[in-house]
């Protein structure tokens, strides 16, 4: 079974609970600057999209 969450929603999700707790280091700002070229949808972007893709094929390739 499997489904697709959008990397908006989940960068979101992480943005907010790191947030929460107050662990902003070079993850959260990591998340932070990913999540606002997303919401942005710069320049930029499809670079970013590209390799998000390729990092979503790549993971399930790991379990063979």
């Amino acid at each position: 079974m499997s489904f697709s969450i959008s990397a908006l929603v989940l960068f979101g999700l992480l943005l907010a609970m790191l947030l929460r707790s107050k662990a902003v280091g070079i993850g959260g700002a990591t998340v932070a600057i990913l999540f606002g070229y997303y919401l942005s949808r710069t320049g930029i972007a499809a670079p970013i999209d590209q390799v998000m893709g390729a990092i979503a094929h790549a993971v399930p390739a790991l379990d063979k």
